[in-house]
């Protein structure tokens, strides 16, 4: 996996934008205006995603490419090295998986508007 790819595949959701709500380094994916994924220019070999937290242990455990997100609530938050054994494929599922976690907490009108 690569930032361009991870930047395109996100983007690829719906209703989805991207923007540097912090500084200039850490570039963040949005539904609704709810984080959902992020990046930081100056270390793009790892991004962090929102997780369902029985989820976010079981996949720290099995992958050592995934841990706890630093500076982040650790209970929902993963951040996954691009490279290890969590392959492009997993990485992805992880972007759809970030993205429903929000999704679901939206309102209802919130959720309709995506469709």
């Amino acid at each position: 996996m690569d930032i361009e790819k991870f930047r395109e595949y996100c983007l690829s959701k719906p209703c989805v934008t991207e923007d540097f709500p912090f500084d200039e380094d850490l570039l963040t994916f949005r539904v609704c205006n709810k984080i959902f994924a992020c990046i930081a220019m100056s270390n793009p070999e790892r991004a962090v995603m929102k997780c369902d937290p029985e989820r976010a242990v079981i996949l720290r455990e099995r992958y050592s490419a995934i841990e706890g997100a630093f500076h982040w609530n650790k209970k929902y938050w993963n951040q996954i090295h691009f490279g290890s054994d969590a392959g492009d494929k997993l990485i992805l599922e992880l972007v759809d998986h970030s993205y429903d976690e929000v999704v679901k907490k939206l309102t209802k009108k919130e959720r309709e508007g995506l469709r």
